[in-house]
């Protein structure tokens, strides 16, 4: 019999074979069960519906996507992607003690129209259709309640993302940047959705439809952290995946990873196509305040409109060429943090100029020239980011370029996206060039390491036949030992039933007794 999880408490289910419909004892609720019942598709389900449950609607998503390419007829794994879809956790109503849905993914889309909504209708069986169609229009009324509450909201200029506590309860270092970028903000003109303050007075009521209403309206949003275990949390998640939604049909929009104490390349591989900003650097926020300025005025600044033209930063027109010899010389005297610096001068003026691209991810892993990416330093690098992240798995090469090309990062990325000519093929050599060996690091280290593996197995099974050898020695022994006790007791026997005869030569029998005892004892 197959083991499920409650869909609304996480309880275990006695789901009964040909069943498929049950209610769980721990919390009341009838609900629908899946039909497949194989060891591997159970755990697929309760292992969907634990990330669900958990808030992570993704994750759960994929593994139900996983089902339903198995049991392509399962109206359980259609179900539940629904469920993932319109991010519902199911709570206790304080009135009726019942658990009811409540949603933190409103969508604009009525679930009544969604694809896997009438999949999982068309492949259920009439009870199992009868509590979807209960389900979804509980849902739908959701949502629409939801949908007006939004709608009578004002628009936002800029959401800020972060993350407000960590597992004990306490504040972030995160909610205390993102509170300082708020004021600074705010002191600008922007409109900013910061949940500490935004929400605060929503006290008691549910907080989905001024955050629907807000990424909805807000034209860039903010991704703080100081941990790379933040930017995945559920709720940090939950808003910056569904801003990257909207940004696939709103090209106007604008999401800004930022980071600070930690490393680049350890932010979400989803926003590898995206332009992030170090916290820790001098001017971020000039920057940050900067761009959204452009954005929110769709590319003329506030402060260029009011300076006269000659005047203006923005109009005084910088020479590329001998800013990328300034470059040239900060690499050569191994000035990288400069380099960088002008790498971003010329790419504010030029964002396509591909030489500063290239020189930007020459200083960024503190090398002066191309050759020494190839140095044991740089590979290193590049292969144990890889490894760390996806293992010594090579041996497809369009997913070994995909993951390769997030390790080296936006910078070369782009370096080749804007390239051309002879440009574009010197550059081209170089990313080959470390892809090669880096890809023979990869090898070499599994290589090194199936070795060791092997030289650890081996002197494991020498420890092993060592001890084996010792343990027939003593068990040699002891049967020897117990042999010889054996003849010395029946030595004894003999001897005192020759004693009780009156026979002499008991006394010969009592003397190989003893010898025995005395070989036994030693042996």
């Amino acid at each position: 019999m197959a083991v499920f999880k409650c869909k609304m408490c996480g309880g275990t289910l006695n789901a009964a074979d040909g069943i498929n419909v049950c209610q769980c004892e721990y919390c009341g609720t009838t609900q629908t069960l899946p039909k497949s019942r194989d060891d591997i598709t159970t755990n697929l389900f309760n292992r969907a519906n634990s990330l669900r449950l958990s808030s992570e609607f993704d994750k759960a998503l994929e593994t139900y996507e996983k089902i339903v390419n198995t049991a392509p007829d399962d109206s359980e794994a259609y179900w539940g992607m629904v469920l993932c879809k319109y991010g519902i956790e199911y709570v206790d109503d304080p009135v009726s003690k019942r658990k009811v849905p409540t949603c933190h993914r409103t969508l604009m889309e009525s679930i009544m129209a969604d694809v896997d909504y009438k999949s999982a209708l068309s492949y259920a069986d009439s009870e199992s259709r009868r509590l979807y169609s209960q389900e979804a229009a509980e849902i739908d009324r959701l949502q629409r309640n939801i949908l007006d509450i939004a709608r009578r909201e004002s628009p936002f200029d800029v959401f800020i993302c972060y993350k407000e506590s960590d597992e004990h309860g306490r504040r972030t270092k995160d909610s205390v940047i993102a509170n300082d970028i708020y004021h600074q903000l705010r002191q600008e003109g922007f409109k900013v959705f910061y949940a500490a303050i935004t929400l605060e007075d929503k006290l008691g009521t549910e907080y989905e439809p001024y955050i629907f209403s807000a990424l909805q309206s807000a034209k860039v949003m903010l991704v703080i952290g100081t941990n790379p275990e933040y930017y995945t949390s559920p709720w940090m998640k939950n808003e910056w995946s569904r801003y990257l939604h909207l940004m696939k049909n709103d090209r106007s929009r604008l999401l800004i990873p930022c980071y600070r104490d930690m490393d680049a390349y350890d932010l979400p591989e989803e926003f590898s196509h995206l332009q992030a900003q170090d916290m820790s650097r001098i001017g971020f926020i000039n920057d940050i305040i900067r761009g959204i300025r452009k954005i929110i005025t769709g590319g003329t600044t506030v402060y260029e409109q009011s300076v006269p033209e000659e005047r203006s930063p923005a109009s005084q027109k910088l020479d590329p060429e001998k800013m990328l010899q300034r470059i040239e010389i900060f690499l050569s005297d191994k000035d990288f943090e400069n380099a960088s610096r002008y790498c971003e001068r010329v790419l504010d003026n030029d964002p396509e100029c591909a030489q500063a691209y290239f020189f930007k991810f020459l200083a960024e892993h503190s090398c002066s020239s191309p050759e020494e990416l190839y140095r044991p330093k740089a590979v290193t690098f590049f292969a144990t980011r890889y490894i760390s992240g996806y293992g010594f798995k090579t041996d497809n090469e369009e997913i070994f370029r995909t993951r390769i090309n997030y390790v080296l990062g936006h910078s070369m990325k782009n370096a080749i996206a804007f390239s051309k000519g002879n440009e574009h093929d010197e550059i081209e050599h170089v990313y080959e060039g470390i892809v090669s060996i880096v890809r023979n690091d990869i090898a070499q280290r599994e290589r090194k390491l199936e070795e060791q593996e092997q030289q650890i197995a081996m002197a494991a099974y020498e420890r092993q036949q060592a001890d084996v050898q010792k343990l027939e020695k003593k068990v040699g022994r002891k049967k020897i030992k117990a042999i010889l006790l054996l003849l010395a007791i029946i030595s004894l026997f003999i001897a005192l039933g020759l004693f009780s005869d009156g026979e002499s030569s008991g006394t010969l029998f009592i003397i190989f007794f003893i010898g025995l005892l005395i070989s036994s004892l030693i042996a």
